[in-house]
């Protein structure tokens, strides 16, 4: 498994809630389809929100993910990656489809890119892992041996400066 950026991880989570937002319960493919349609049309015209989980949204479900070591290289840094080796590595069907990727490329390169990724990493969980920041992972390397704070901690003199109530 390859680690990813943060940023792209947490992307990755905020579109598969967006996505099951938009089905809505029970789904809804029809009003879900009529958001995707609506969402390439405007980035094929070159226009639309500039939002990376409404243009990952646009691609999700469009994009053959035809290099996928690249898309993975490139997920470990959100800010500075490579969007022509991004874009080189997806294709999509001819027509809006098409049209939309290629207007992201010219008019959103950074953002296309990202939202590229996004939805690479949403396609594919199983081949990414993200960091654990959970507490049994943070306190790994942890011997206990944790200064007393009563040793070292404020003095008298210090901690009475902030004492409302205290002695004058």
């Amino acid at each position: 498994m390859r680690r990813v950026h943060p940023e792209f991880a947490y992307q990755s989570r905020e579109l598969a809630d967006q996505i099951d937002g938009i089905l809505g319960d029970p789904p809804d493919r029809k009003n879900y389809q009529n958001m995707l349609n609506a969402l390439m049309s405007e980035y094929a015209a070159g226009s639309g929100i500039e939002d990376l989980n409404m243009m990952a949204f646009a691609l999700v479900d469009v994009l053959q993910f035809t290099d996928p070591k690249a898309i993975l290289a490139d997920a470990e840094d959100f800010e500075f990656g490579d969007p022509s080796r991004v874009f080189a590595a997806v294709s999509s069907a001819e027509g809006t489809p098409a049209r939309m990727l290629a207007s992201l490329e010219e008019n959103f390169p950074d953002l296309g890119r990202q939202a590229i990724v996004t939805a690479f990493l949403h396609k594919h969980p199983r081949m990414w892992d993200d960091d654990d920041t959970s507490l049994d992972q943070l306190a790994e390397g942890d011997d206990g041996d944790d200064v007393d704070d009563e040793e070292h901690g404020a003095t008298d003199d210090f901690t009475q400066m902030f004492d409302q109530e205290g002695e004058r």
